[in-house]
């Protein structure tokens, strides 16, 4: 659910933890059906996709377009990472979960897409109230909350379900704040929550 949830934020850093680690140590083993993700191409194109969206993604408007063509790939990757991940074998031991292996995918997808669509409707609230100056600050801390949530995913699963907790506050806070916010603002009438 971690990786899932990282990669509604940045899809390609989930993605390449999992490629890199795969490849590379033996903390995750990947299933025989999704060993591609840790080959060269797969880590190659990962990584040239990862720049371009660090890139792309702390410009105010850019981020807004790039978010639009995220949403098929976040929701994407996060099932396919949900899926291939050696944790989510483990968690698919039961025997109910192993006649229906499509029940890991939409719950990889879902937990993706939530996170994907509840940060692309806020950034384009942050780049209006900030005038773009936040962009920058707010893709900086979505990244570095990918890397995060990634890392617990992988090494500390027993605090995924806190880390979540938290990140779900944290939108929810923030969200909350952009509303003040705009009430605030002179010349408006306050709306009625």
């Amino acid at each position: 659910m971690g990786l899932s949830a990282a990669a509604g934020l940045n899809a390609y850093i989930p993605f390449l933890m999992v490629a890199l680690l795969g490849r590379f140590t033996d903390v995750i083993t990947l299933p025989q059906s999704y060993a591609w993700i840790e080959s060269t191409w797969a880590i190659g194109v990962a990584a040239v996709l990862l720049l371009t969206e660090v890139v792309l993604d702390k410009i105010a408007i850019v981020d807004s377009l790039n978010d639009a063509v995220a949403t098929f790939i976040r929701p994407t990757v996060g099932g396919l990472i949900f899926a291939a991940t050696s944790a989510a074998e483990k968690v698919d031991s039961s025997s109910w979960m192993q006649d229906h292996p499509w029940v890991g995918v939409v719950l990889g997808v879902s937990i993706s897409g939530i996170v994907h669509a509840t940060k692309a409707t806020t950034r384009p609230a942050v780049n209006i109230s900030t005038v773009g100056l936040g962009a920058p600050v707010v893709s900086a801390a979505e990244d570095t909350t990918s890397v995060g949530l990634s890392l617990i995913a992988v090494f500390l699963p027993v605090l995924v379900i806190v880390a979540l907790v938290l990140l779900a506050w944290v939108m929810w806070w923030a969200w909350r704040q952009f509303r003040r916010m705009r009430r605030r603002r002179p010349g408006r009438s306050p709306s009625p929550a």
